[in-house]
């Protein structure tokens, strides 16, 4: 199945754990300012693990002008008028890892509890089964045990930690962790029984 046809499945309801009604859709054109802002509410500490300078608006700016969901396919949780959670599965489209989609999760801290991780990724999981990928996979830097934690809740094992590999962006060092699940696990199974 194609991402554009995954796609027209969104934008979804979703009821968090407390009740809130929230909805689920992939980022728009016109998301910079609020995604920007979802960004800016991460604490200090918590941006130094991720990737990217989402501080910087042009970085920002730049995912939602240029976006192209066949390779980075990022899905948003929105409610309380704001943006509360992301993840992102990004694609290889050619090369030896064409067939493993890397999944990456945000929720704002004080939404964290409620559902919105284990929604998002299991909608993330499920478009990546469904346009063909067999793996995900998904990278953390070691102090990231609340996430790493979640993420083998929902199948996820460990496959890779390397001691002081990479560096936060303040150049400190911390392990890297590289978890992840085989999408056609289920399939294999399915038939049996």
């Amino acid at each position: 199945m194609s991402v554009e046809l995954e796609l027209q499945k969104f934008p979804k309801d979703i009821k968090l754990k407390d009740g809130l009604k929230c909805k689920c859709r992939p980022l728009r054109k016109d998301d910079e300012k609020a995604f920007h802002q979802f960004f800016q509410a991460v604490p200090e500490p918590e941006r130094m693990f991720i990737k990217h300078r989402v501080t910087d608006s042009e970085v920002i700016r730049d995912w939602c002008r240029n976006i192209d969901l066949g390779r980075n396919l990022p899905l948003l949780v929105i409610g309380d008028g704001k943006i509360l959670g992301s993840a992102t599965l990004h694609q290889q489209l050619g090369g030896w890892k064409r067939h493993i989609g890397r999944v990456s999760v945000l929720v704002l801290a004080s939404y964290r509890g409620r559902g919105i991780a284990r929604a998002l990724l299991a909608e993330i999981t499920d478009i990546a089964r469904n346009i063909g990928l067999e793996k995900l996979e998904a990278e953390f830097i070691g102090g990231q045990e609340a996430a790493i934690k979640m993420f083998a809740l929902l199948g996820y094992s460990n496959l890779l930690r390397l001691p002081d590999y990479v560096k936060d962006m303040q150049a400190i060092s911390h392990d890297y962790v590289l978890m992840g699940i085989d999408l056609r696990i289920d399939e294999e199974y399915a038939g049996m029984g």
